[in-house]
């Protein structure tokens, strides 16, 4: 599970050791005096130089996805580097502030506030059609478009069809009384040690149980302010916190890198919120015939009649640097990308979960039994807000739900002060 899951806690949460920065120095103001900005391209074949910064395992992969762009622009020039995720935050930063960006990168939807102001708003034919309403809100601030979403993450329950069925159970749970009884069987009679498994500490705390507050009607914010302590997110947060009350989600669970896949396979767990790549890691790890023991499904909701259960939305956008020279070449490879088909290709590369509706139309991702959840689920899926103050906030919460988790503190409590602190942090500029 872990590549995944922590790419999307590194897009929102982990960068917590960075939680203060905020949009850089150099670049306040919205507006730019470059010569080489672009209000319109054209449909010539792409030409000249251009410099990428991509994250982590995407901008390992990246170079293939360009060889294919080349085909259709053998005059384009592409330099892709590669920066780890626990740097890039920093690099950023330190870059647009010494006005050495690069032409456009790869940017985390979670960070698109703390730079914006970096970034060139949108060509005026450079088509949305296609992305969800939901996606285009992260590359929408301040009046302005100032990229695409590249790629979309979500969460989705993972399940042990083996061990499901000798706790008596055909099917995934599907509503939230489901997913409880379900565990309790799967520890009282199939002797599963770990049977829902959540993180009680560090960057997945908070965010890991969004889908219950999502699901339960809670947001993080609400006319201009933080809304952490609702009647909603109450809900939400009794629900995920009972599981380590009752013992049926582990307060002591192993919460290093591999360990929920090593878990998972081992069977000491049975149920658990994963990303796309989780298929290929546990296929991976389980060796022959794992593939048959484990399914995927949505995240259970809250009852039988109440709407679709809501999941985290992740992900990255592409964005393109303001002071840059090449903007009608960045664009073009931005449109490139964007096609359906050659999110398809670029999944094909990454197992990244297109943004374009379209693509999920394509036989590969449609016929895949494992992939069908993500593509429902996405259609109910919420983003961390975009505002700069986020990662400190969700720092603060992840601090207080631990505390709820190991019972120090009662869920009135611990909302009560993850609200002061998120009051006292503020919305950002």
């Amino acid at each position: 599970m872990k590549q995944h899951w922590n790419r999307i806690v590194a897009m929102g949460l982990s960068v917590a050791a960075v939680a203060s920065l905020g949009a850089c120095g150099r670049n306040n103001s919205t507006g730019s005096d470059n010569a080489d900005a672009v209000s319109t391209i054209d449909d010539k074949p792409a030409k000249g130089d251009l410099n990428i910064w991509a994250i982590g395992n995407e901008g390992e992969l990246l170079p293939k996805f360009v060889k294919e762009f080349n085909k259709e622009n053998p005059d384009a020039r592409v330099t892709v580097t590669s920066i780890p995720w626990s740097s890039a935050h920093d690099k950023f930063q330190t870059a647009i502030a010494a006005g050495k960006e690069p032409d456009m990168a790869q940017m985390a939807n979670t960070w698109m506030a703390d730079f914006s102001n970096a970034f060139a708003e949108n060509p005026k034919n450079l088509s949305e059609k296609g992305f969800s309403p939901d996606a285009m809100k992260e590359v929408k601030l301040g009046g302005k478009t100032i990229g695409l979403p590249w790629y979309a993450d979500t969460r989705v329950l993972y399940y042990r069809k083996d061990l499901l069925k000798q706790a008596g159970w055909d099917q995934p749970p599907k509503t939230w009384d489901e997913l409880k009884q379900a565990s309790k069987d799967l520890k009282e009679k199939a002797g599963v040690e770990n049977p829902l498994r959540q993180l009680p500490k560090g960057t997945d705390a908070f965010m890991g149980a969004c889908p219950f507050y999502f699901s339960a009607g809670a947001d993080y914010t609400k006319d201009g302010k933080w809304t952490l302590d609702t009647p909603e997110f109450k809900k939400g947060m009794e629900f995920s916190a009972s599981f380590f009350k009752e013992g049926l989600s582990d307060v002591n669970v192993d919460a290093n890198p591999g360990a929920d896949t090593k878990e998972f396979v081992a069977g000491k767990t049975a149920m658990l919120f994963g990303g796309p790549t989780s298929v290929g890691q546990i296929n991976e790890a389980g060796g022959t015939g794992m593939n048959e023991k484990f399914g995927t499904a949505l995240i259970p909701k809250e009852s039988a009649s109440s709407k679709p259960s809501v999941s985290y939305l992740g992900g990255c956008d592409w964005v393109v640097f303001k002071d840059s020279k090449k903007q009608a070449i960045a664009w073009k490879f931005i449109r490139w990308a964007s096609k359906p088909a050659n999110q398809v290709l670029w999944y094909k590369i990454s197992t990244d979960l297109p943004t374009q509706q379209d693509a999920w139309n394509d036989p590969q991702l449609k016929g895949d039994d494992k992939l069908v959840a993500f593509g429902e689920q996405l259609k109910n899926a919420k983003a961390a807000p975009t505002i700069s103050t986020w990662q400190q906030v969700s720092s603060v919460a992840d601090s207080e739900v631990e505390k709820i988790y190991r019972n120090a503190e009662s869920v009135d409590a611990g909302l009560k002060n993850m609200q002061s602190q998120a009051d006292g942090i503020g919305l950002g500029k």
